[in-house]
């Protein structure tokens, strides 16, 4: 048994914990868990833990539906929100076959089998999230923010104060650090920036960090969401990623005087190649492009800047003579997706810019929303799917995800968002309602 395992168990007997939650997440990102008493534990290392992975939309149909949940033990937490004297835990889990090979369904093999290609070209994947919500008073239809805040305002506009500190107070007990948080621009919007670490564990931590905004908002009698645009005339919430590749413990993508190196520039040439190909699984849900629209800060157009919020690749400004600071941030993406898969399809598209040798075109410096159509095409400038239906027509042609995703996870996601597509057509909106039944 592995050290990690041992201190594992050790740590379940000392704190008298009772229950292990056991977590993974299906194709679409939902969080699913069981959970084991102590006296299984061992086991479950040893051997894995049988569940019917049929009962899991898009695992597997019923004639194969054994599966086997191995626990990662480097991911052993105690849940903080259950009380001191409640000795709860979780750890996330690997899903293999009955013959211990990987089910190439679980989104945490996909994001593994990627990191593992980007490791055979020298590079390690690091990222680093902004991660925005809403607080609203109910999860009803008609949303009622909880304070007509603005960008950084404090109080008494922002009266989510005491529900951020106590998310941040969670999360660093659950070893997620927490870099700093604000109110964002919209009235009960929120962000929380983590500490960047490697792609797995922001994955992972990802996944967490939703679960403990909403339990910190249940205990508060409120409710949080991340749904992409949850109100109309305001900004949505987006999850901008801050990405690297490393050479052991040299950022590769710092070049001479904090610049961008050549290695960073393929990468975001590949990112911008592959933009539109990518967004059905950065912005997954017919929601997500309500977002992506002109006239709020979320990008739309397949451009790079440095200081130019617009842009759907930035190059923010490195912190001065730390070449561990330079990055790219990745803004299309909001904090709806499934992180496994987004991160892998980022990563994938990123080393086919290196690999190729890809060069980015011509910066954007202006605000590319203010851009004419005739300005745009002159330039050479395309635009990120405008729906769903444009965003998997896109997905379904390229061969650069579906190698990312993997055969299982690639047709899955494809037949699934296509019914979603086709119940959003058949629905009849308030604003077709209100707009067309007075009149015609």
């Amino acid at each position: 048994m592995e050290r990690r395992e041992q201190y594992v168990l050790k740590t379940v007997e000392e704190r008298g914990i009772r229950f292990i939650r056991l977590w993974f997440t299906d194709i679409l990102g939902s969080l699913k868990s069981f959970a084991i008493t102590p006296a299984e534990l061992e086991s479950a290392f040893s051997e894995g833990l049988h569940f019917d992975g049929s009962a899991i939309d898009g695992f597997s149909r019923v004639q194969e539906a054994d599966m086997l949940a191995v626990p990662d033990a480097t991911t052993f937490q105690i849940l903080p929100w259950r009380g001191e004297d409640s000795g709860v835990a979780r750890m996330f889990c690997d899903i293999v076959m009955p013959d211990g090979s990987p089910f190439e369904g679980d989104p945490r093999y996909v994001l593994r089998r990627n990191l593992e290609r980007a490791a055979e070209l020298g590079y390690s994947f690091y990222v680093g999230p902004e991660v925005e919500y809403f607080y609203f008073r109910d999860a009803s239809p008609d949303p009622e923010v909880l304070d007509r805040g603005g960008y950084f305002d404090l109080t008494p506009l922002d009266v989510a104060q005491e529900y951020r500190r106590n998310t941040i107070m969670v999360l660093e007990q659950l070893g997620i650090p927490v870099e700093f948080s604000h109110h964002e621009v919209s009235p009960s919007q929120h962000e929380l920036d983590l500490r960047y670490t490697d792609a797995l564990t922001m994955a992972d931590n990802l996944m967490t960090t939703r679960l403990a905004v909403k339990e910190v908002a249940m205990e508060h009698g409120i409710y949080a969401t991340f749904m992409p645009k949850p109100l109309q005339d305001h900004d949505g919430s987006g999850l901008h990623l801050h990405v690297s590749l490393f050479r052991g413990d040299d950022n590769a993508f710092a070049g001479e005087n904090g610049d961008l190196s050549a290695e960073g520039r393929s990468l975001m040439a590949g990112l911008l190649n592959h933009a539109g190909d990518i967004t059905a699984v950065t912005n997954q849900w017919v929601n997500s492009y309500k977002r992506l629209v002109s006239g709020f800060e979320a990008p739309v157009n397949v451009t790079w800047g440095r200081n130019n919020q617009s842009a759907l690749v930035r190059v923010p400004t490195p912190k001065q003579g730390k070449d561990s600071s330079v990055r790219l941030e990745y803004r299309s993406p909001d904090p709806a997706c499934n992180p496994y898969l987004a991160l892998s399809a980022i990563l994938a598209a990123g080393l086919d810019g290196i690999e190729r040798g890809l060069e980015a075109p011509a910066e954007t410096p202006a605000n590319s929303h203010k851009l004419t159509r005739e300005q745009l095409q002159t330039a050479g400038i395309a635009r990120l799917p405008a729906n769903l239906d444009q965003a998997l027509d896109l997905m379904e042609g390229s061969k650069l995800v579906s190698s990312a995703l993997g055969e299982h996870v690639f047709e899955w996601f494809l037949r699934n968002k296509r019914a979603e597509w086709d119940r959003y057509q058949h629905h009849v909106s308030r604003f077709e309602l209100e707009e067309y039944l007075p009149v015609l």
